[in-house]
């Protein structure tokens, strides 16, 4: 592994962020096994909160039930590890804000939102939208 991701890791274990994701994981019935770089996958989880087919806490992939991790969607989920291990505990809030400006922009929570697209739209399965013109109700 890497000494990024030893950082990485180290740095989401120590802000709680890892901890979190593992019992979010569990509350969700995922089946915990070990990742690449420091990651830990939970397959299968189960749950409507939040709507997406994976998503990262810490160092923790969640998979959702039925969905298949790919590389692709892999590396997307390993760049949300990085960003929480970036903003620490301000990661949650940042996001927040992020996903509302998106929504703001486009209707949708992933086009504008800079923590998104940094991990790469495209390689979380979004397909990016336009920005709404000034005035343009959703």
């Amino acid at each position: 592994m890497r000494a990024a991701h030893r950082v990485r890791q180290l740095v989401n274990a120590v802000n709680l962020a890892t901890l979190l994701g593992l019992a979010l994981a569990k509350a969700q019935h995922g089946r915990l096994e070990r990742g690449p770089d420091g990651l830990v996958v939970a397959r299968d989880a189960r749950g409507r909160f939040p709507v997406a087919a994976a998503y990262t806490v810490g160092n923790v992939v969640v998979v959702r039930e039925g969905v298949q991790l790919t590389d692709d969607l892999l590396a997307h989920e390993a760049a949300h590890a990085t960003q929480w291990a970036c903003c620490v505990v301000l990661f949650l809030p940042l996001y927040a804000g992020a996903m509302a400006w998106s929504w703001v922009r486009t209707g949708d929570h992933w086009s504008r939102n800079v923590f998104e697209q940094r991990a790469g739209l495209a390689l979380g399965g979004y397909v990016e939208n336009p920005t709404r013109r000034r005035g343009q109700a959703g």
